[in-house]
């Protein structure tokens, strides 16, 4: 990777994270505090955008994740990164425009003098948030592609040696407590340029431990020790506790600060997207409550042998073309420009710490209490009832006792399907449990990659070093796996 110089871009007109977001104010009399803040406002931004989009030329994770299929041109639907550059486009909004504003936010932070106005603790804590989020970043680029420039990302060597992904996890978990150590008092001072927590720095510190506990739990089939402290240390500081914790953005109705969805299956007039069969058909099977806000349009099935026809959801096939309207769409939730959007949410953090119950680690419940939080949250967030909620958790196959498969299988198919629209963590999800059970995409005929290959980019920009990287991770492969894929 070539080192990138830019000019981060103002925003114009900040939007805040709650339901008013039109107004970001920020005191021009203060220069530093303004040119920080809109860095990381920016960075916020750029960062929440990405991963809520579904825009084929930046985003297919919900793709390969299986919960949509594609009807015109399924390329993405059958893993394919380089024609439109997904894979670049994904490396240089994460190095060159989210972590390099979170840098230079620190910069101008630890630039900034102590004032009457600006106190040591609101330098601390501004410089936390800031590493906070760089961290979250780092980690998505590692978990996506496993080795890559860290330690000489942002220095003066513009062909930076790639390093090891485990290595690089190593040291985010030790930033990170370092920047936990950080956070306290009760504002950062970042004010509405925190578009998510406003400068609380209460949720910043949960949303931390959360993000560790997560990492945790990513590497812990191979560093068990390691990922047990992690979880117990994150857990005993405290991780988020209901859904009013999550690191959640909230859109406006107007342009350009709406959903990203929004703008790329309403905004965009095109027709490019199904519910996919995959999702589909584990929903229609446990009778899950959320099928009418996940998806629309149920479609009249005739029985071949029966002849008695049934309105139902009906999925596109994965990984190849699909005609529109003759299978159930994204739902209406998703059409609303105003849908917010989260990265880390409590739903994810009740799955995770299920996974660490069954292992045994002191997080202060039984993997069926977890289990059955993360379900109701899930449920409870796209608008069911708590009645729907424990109808759907009463059924054999779904109660915790009598699911199918082992405690990994089940923890897996409920987070799978709790993560609809948060297409990475879902991708991720099937990575680190192997479950649940995908479909072979269609045309290309194997299962969705364990990461994306390097951007090609790098290849004529930075030969020697990429090769190096390929050839320690096994291969530039869609099926090399990073080093915590270890089913």
């Amino acid at each position: 990777m070539r080192k990138v110089y830019i000019l981060s871009l103002l925003l114009f007109g900040m939007f805040s994270c709650s339901q008013d977001l039109t107004d970001l104010n920020v005191d021009t009399k203060n220069p530093e505090t303004v040119q920080a803040g809109t860095l990381f406002a920016n960075a916020t931004v750029e960062l929440m955008d990405f991963m809520a989009s579904t825009n084929v030329n930046d985003n297919n994770f919900r793709l390969w994740a299986q919960q949509w299929a594609q009807t015109q041109y399924p390329d993405e639907s059958n893993y394919e990164l380089v024609e439109r550059n997904v894979n670049g486009r994904t490396w240089n909004k994460l190095y060159a425009t989210v972590i390099r504003d979170l840098i230079e936010v620190k910069t101008l932070v630890g630039e900034t003098p102590i004032s009457p106005v600006f106190s040591e603790e609101n330098q601390r804590n501004q410089d936390a948030m800031a590493e906070v989020l760089e961290i979250f970043a780092w980690h998505l680029l590692v978990d996506i592609f496993g080795d890559i420039p860290y330690s000489q990302a942002f220095g003066d060597d513009v062909t930076p040696a790639y390093d090891d992904d485990a290595s690089i996890y190593s040291d985010l978990a030790s930033r990170l407590d370092a920047a936990i150590g950080k956070l306290s008092g009760d504002s950062g001072d970042l004010g509405d340029s925190d578009l998510i927590y406003h400068g609380d720095v209460s949720k910043w510190r949960k949303f931390a431990n959360s993000l560790k506990l997560r990492m945790a739990i990513r590497m812990a089939d191979m560093n068990n020790a390691s990922a047990r402290k992690m979880a117990e240390d994150a857990v005993n500081d405290g991780v988020f506790e209901s859904s009013d914790d999550d690191f959640r953005i909230y859109y406006t109705s107007s342009t350009p600060h709406t959903n990203p969805v929004w703008v790329d299956i309403v905004q965009s007039l095109r027709n490019d997207f199904v519910a996919a069969n995959t999702i589909v058909d584990y929903m229609n099977e446990l009778k899950d409550p959320r099928l009418p806000y996940y998806f629309q349009n149920p479609i009249e099935v005739t029985d071949s042998i029966t002849g008695e026809t049934t309105t139902m959801y009906v999925g596109g096939v994965y990984g190849t073309t699909n005609s529109y309207n003759a299978y159930s769409q994204p739902g209406a939730l998703q059409r609303n420009p105003t849908l917010p959007h989260a990265i880390l949410d409590f739903t994810e953090v009740s799955f995770l710490l299920a996974d660490a119950a069954e292992r045994e680690y002191a997080v202060g419940g039984t993997a069926e209490d977890f289990y059955k939080q993360g379900i109701m949250s899930s449920i409870l967030q796209w608008g069911g009832t708590e009645e729907e909620a424990n109808e759907y958790l009463g059924q054999d196959k779904v109660a915790y006792a009598t699911a199918e498969g082992d405690w990994k299988h089940k923890i897996a198919l409920q987070k799978w399907l709790a993560l609809y629209n948060r297409g990475f963590e879902a991708w991720t999800t099937w990575r680190v449990y192997d479950a649940p059970e995908l479909n072979i995409a269609q045309d290309v005929g194997t299962l969705p990659p364990t990461r994306f290959t390097y951007p090609v980019t790098e290849f004529s920009l930075n030969g020697e070093s990429v090769e190096d990287a390929a050839a320690a991770i096994g291969g530039d492969e869609l099926t090399t796996k990073v080093f915590w894929d270890m089913q």
